[in-house]
């Protein structure tokens, strides 16, 4: 969060983006994070949070959809190296839970594997509709990433790492207008 007062701020450090921190990385890492984002080009996590090679797992999909080989790619950082923590990112006006949405609402598919990510995001779009709201949009984005966050703090493999206190998996949200990342779940 740290760096992301920096991005907001303009005051940024672009900390271990150099040739020795390549070196130092090149045979093992030890990443402090692991970021589940969306696909969408305005945020990527290694800048707006202000970090460098080597410090985080980043995996990203259309709206944080996620399915068993996505889990894995989440998983593996706190099961084979210890990584303390997961962060959902979700964000403003993100365009894949806008499509989600309106082939809901529409009752018409996406082409292609396109529908595959609107039916992960099915939970969030059903609790979007039951919660209402001015932007169903949004509140649907935001679903998703708490509802995702809770999928992966209860997760078989990753509940007994949260229950310990060794993992904490956060649901965060990105402002593309201010560049802040607020926390709405699971903050330790």
């Amino acid at each position: 969060m740290d760096g992301n007062k920096r991005w907001v701020s303009g005051d940024l450090q672009h900390p271990d983006r150099d040739p020795n921190r390549r070196q130092l990385v090149a045979q093992e890492q030890e990443p402090f994070g692991s970021i589940l984002s969306c696909i969408d080009s305005r945020v990527p996590p290694e800048l707006l949070f202000d970090t460098g090679l080597g410090d985080l797992y980043v995996m990203r999909t259309g709206g944080e959809a996620v399915g068993p080989v996505v889990t894995g790619s989440v998983e593996y950082g706190p099961m084979t190296s210890g990584t303390p923590l997961i962060v959902v990112l979700g964000h403003q006006r993100c365009g894949a839970v806008k499509a989600a949405y309106e082939s809901f609402r529409d009752g018409k598919p996406l082409p292609g594997n396109l529908d595959a990510i609107a039916k992960a995001l099915r939970p969030a779009y059903d609790q979007a509709v039951k919660e209402g709201g001015a932007d169903p949009v949004e509140t649907m984005s935001r679903a998703q990433v708490t509802l995702t966050a809770a999928d992966l703090r209860s997760n078989q493999d990753l509940a007994p790492l949260v229950a310990k206190g060794s993992l904490a998996v956060v649901g965060a949200y990105y402002s593309l207008d201010t560049g802040a990342v607020e926390v709405l779940s699971g903050a330790p």
